[in-house]
């Protein structure tokens, strides 16, 4: 089983096992890997995942239980839901903000559930009024600076449906400025211009 988090683009593969998809990172030259576990050792990896000559990290230890609390007690975790919107005609609903193609995801509000932060936030950003929630489709981890703080960013995805009449409308004050129901034909070029952890998405949703 592996956690990976994203420093910007970069992953992190907290790992109890080599997988197939990590012994690829394994083998580049700006790979960093450690497998004994301290906490300068977790001290070391976060600072090694912030210089820009690092491509990719791996944290190998055989508890990764023990790992993630060791790496969640670096950062301050804030949780957001967020959604893959199908609208029934095999076109799915993506956003352009600040320049870059992204999925409808928000924080979580004081007293809400993951799921309603979901449903609203996806309501929110796009002018949906009907949103079915359809189930879990994965969490997603990000890290980031603000205010002082090292933020974890942890999102809950979620599959969606919204009938295709519905009118949508970006969220400008979210700096959202485009709306598009995109099929799978379009996807190659959105996904030039998005996020890796975009990508995961939609490869848990087995769209990519």
């Amino acid at each position: 089983m592996y956690i990976k988090i994203y420093f910007n683009d970069k992953p992190l593969f907290l790992c109890d096992e080599m997988t197939d998809e990590i012994r690829a990172y394994a083998r580049h030259d700006d790979g960093v890997l450690i497998d004994e576990y301290s906490h300068p050792a977790v001290n070391a990896m976060i600072h090694e995942m912030r210089r820009e000559s690092v491509h990719a990290g791996i944290f190998l230890h055989s508890d990764l239980r023990t790992l993630k609390k060791a790496f969640w007690k670096k950062f301050m975790l804030v949780q957001a839901g967020g959604g893959l919107v199908h609208n029934g005609n095999e076109q799915y609903l993506f956003m352009l903000r600040r320049g870059k193609w992204d999925l409808p995801k928000g924080k979580l509000d004081p007293g809400e559930t993951l799921e309603q932060c979901a449903i609203r936030e996806v309501g929110e950003e796009t002018g949906l009024k009907r949103v079915q929630l359809n189930g879990p489709l994965l969490v997603t981890y990000h890290t980031y600076d603000e205010s002082g703080h090292h933020i974890l960013k942890e999102t809950h995805w979620y599959r969606m449906t919204a009938s295709a009449d519905q009118a949508i409308t970006p969220q400008r004050e979210e700096q959202i400025t485009q709306l598009v129901w995109a099929d799978r034909t379009r996807f190659g070029e959105l996904l030039k211009n998005t996020f890796p952890s975009i990508v995961d998405v939609l490869q848990a949703a087995g769209l990519e």
